[in-house]
């Protein structure tokens, strides 16, 4: 079995906290064993612990620069690298974050090169290449760790706003040609599926994506209100979901990711909270609500999680990026 029958009795009422000083809230409330935990948040370069050099803090002070003028504006778009370090597109500062956790650096990419980014919505990181999607540009820009641009795609794509990875295989969404075109990690046009429609394999305004353990990919069907699950290939699979205001239905569907148990967890902008589906599409637990406490969202985007169940939650609004902890089993 996956989660408990007890969940569904208590996901409707997720705990509220006030403050961050306040205990972690976790989810179910009790008496149910937690099986979500809020963790921490990240806002700035202090929350990793860089620490800036004598020469730097005194250049800060000379320009005027704080720990505020590089803190994260609106985060929208995750991705983990394969070596768990955190990718983070800002659309409000139109920039690209990379939160080297080992060695607490926070680097800021606001170019690929000598392109700067005008949009950056969706973002994907491999041995040492930062892909990046500029819906403005229509572009997805690829660069490496110094900044220097490797090459643009470019081929038939009007919209990006998703990125993922499976395997040697870059898929991209595509919102306004309702399709999604995989490429190899050069940027070789591989092949494309999806067209707009409401039925199984259409879109209607995609936007996020993800890979799951199988090389499984998972879309974001906005506007149709659903999540489609497709093979590698791009054959389609099946879906759940629908337009409603309660739990197991979506209001403004966003980000999408899988855990290492095939759970598939989908950020809803319009409820500002995360729900937690089976493979199937059976909702198992959802956590947050719209507020700016721990655990609370306003306006989430982009989900991803780490092999070991840590979940990043991209909270547009409050500036930050939201840590959690999968706690439960099967």
């Amino acid at each position: 079995m996956l989660l408990a029958a007890a969940l569904l009795a208590s996901c409707a009422t997720p705990p509220r906290a006030t403050s961050e000083k306040s205990a972690p809230p976790v989810w179910p409330l009790p008496p149910d064993p937690p099986r979500i935990a809020y963790v921490r948040s990240l806002h700035s370069p202090n929350d990793i612990g860089q620490s800036l050099s004598v020469f730097t803090r005194f250049g800060h002070w000379l320009t005027g620069e704080n720990g505020e003028s590089r803190a994260l504006q609106k985060p929208f778009g995750l991705a983990l690298d394969e070596t768990g370090n955190l990718c983070v597109t800002d659309t409000g500062a139109n920039l690209v974050c990379y939160l080297d956790f080992a060695h607490r650096k926070w680097r800021r990419y606001p170019a690929a090169g000598k392109t700067d980014f005008v949009s950056p919505v969706a973002v994907a990181k491999r041995n040492g290449i930062f892909y990046v999607a500029d819906s403005a540009l229509g572009k997805v820009l690829a660069f490496r760790d110094d900044g220097k641009s490797v090459f643009e795609i470019t081929n038939s794509l009007i919209r990006p706003v998703g990125l993922a990875i499976a395997g040697s295989s870059l898929a991209v969404v595509d919102s306004q040609t309702h399709a999604v075109s995989v490429f190899d990690l050069a940027g070789k046009f591989l092949f494309t599926f999806g067209k707009r429609g409401t039925g199984p394999g259409e879109f209607n305004f995609p936007t996020h994506i993800a890979s799951d353990a199988n090389g499984q990919w998972l879309v974001t069907d906005s506007l149709n209100c659903r999540i489609q699950i497709f093979s590698n290939d791009g054959k389609f699979i099946s879906q759940f979901g629908s337009s409603g205001d309660t739990s197991g239905h979506f209001g403004r569907p966003k980000g999408v990711a899988a855990d290492s148990f095939g759970h598939i967890y989908v950020a809803d902008a319009v409820f500002d909270n995360v729900q937690i589906f089976d493979a199937t599409g059976r909702l198992l637990l959802n956590f947050g609500q719209s507020g700016d406490g721990a655990g609370e969202f306003g306006l989430p985007n982009g989900v991803v999680i780490a092999p070991d169940n840590t979940i990043y939650v991209a909270d547009g609004y409050n500036h930050r990026v939201q840590i959690f902890k999968y706690l439960g089993g099967q």
